[in-house]
């Protein structure tokens, strides 16, 4: 059973989270008057929030792990939203107090066991038509971390990505490859090279330092380099990562 938090204030309501909504759009002065607001809390798998304008009404959905959240918090990132929506820069108070709430310790684990409960990975298996993601994961782990990395489950993407060729979930225990790279002519050290990426990531958890989560520390970055052929493998997922640049449009929807 999960355990209970205590806080020393009730949870915000859905109409609680309007006025804080309404007091950020009335702050940020673009429209007179503001338009009408419609936010609620959504069951969202982490800390997921999103902004809206349809029709000359604003719609925000803020994660439900931030119920219980102070008001300051929620009128941080509520200016943060609006700020985004208006494609205006939010004032760096609000953001470093929305960072330094969700980047506590006990903020994090909460999301994590949200995300593990809520949520899922999109899993098919590591046997693909050209490589055998456990067989690379194998070499990998006994050249470079001398048999020391647990094996998550492996998988390639259910279809081909170029702009996220490899990603590494710790609350599911997963890597995904993107399928792009399960291909005769994508060379057998470009895929490790991606593989073993991941699997830094589980040698170097992620840190917390001044409100800032590190995903690539410096010890990464060395560690990374370690690999053979690091500089040709990086040519070659520029190449396959251009497409993709090219075709980037802006989202229509902003999260935070």
């Amino acid at each position: 059973m999960r355990e209970q938090l205590e806080f020393d204030w009730p949870a915000f309501t859905d109409e609680s989270l309007e006025t804080v909504f309404e007091e950020a759009l009335r702050a940020i002065g673009k429209k007179q008057p503001p338009p009408p607001v419609e936010a609620r809390f959504y069951p969202y798998a982490g800390l997921s929030s999103t902004i809206r304008l349809r029709q000359g009404r604003v719609y925000a959905r803020v994660s439900d792990i931030l119920r219980h959240a102070p008001r300051k918090v929620l009128y941080a990132l509520a200016s943060i939203l609006v700020a985004k929506l208006y494609r205006l820069k939010a004032p760096a108070l609000h953001e470093r107090t929305y960072r330094e709430h969700t980047t506590s310790q006990s903020v994090l684990d909460d999301s994590d066991a949200t995300r593990r409960r809520r949520g899922y990975k999109l899993t098919t298996s590591p046997r693909g038509e050209a490589y055998d993601l456990v067989e690379a994961f194998d070499r990998l782990n006994g050249s470079y971390f001398s048999g020391g990395i647990e094996r998550p489950q492996l998988s390639w993407s259910p279809r081909k990505t170029r702009r996220v060729l490899g990603h590494h979930d710790h609350v599911h225990r997963t890597i995904i490859i993107s399928r792009t790279l399960d291909s005769a002519r994508i060379p057998r050290f470009v895929l490790e090279y991606v593989l073993y990426h991941e699997m830094l990531h589980i040698k170097h958890p992620r840190r917390v330092v001044s409100g800032r989560t590190i995903y690539h520390s410096r010890s990464f970055r060395e560690d990374e380099r370690q690999f053979e052929r690091f500089d040709e493998a990086v040519r070659w997922l520029e190449k396959i990562a251009a497409p993709a640049r090219r075709r980037a449009r802006k989202p229509r929807r902003f999260q935070c």
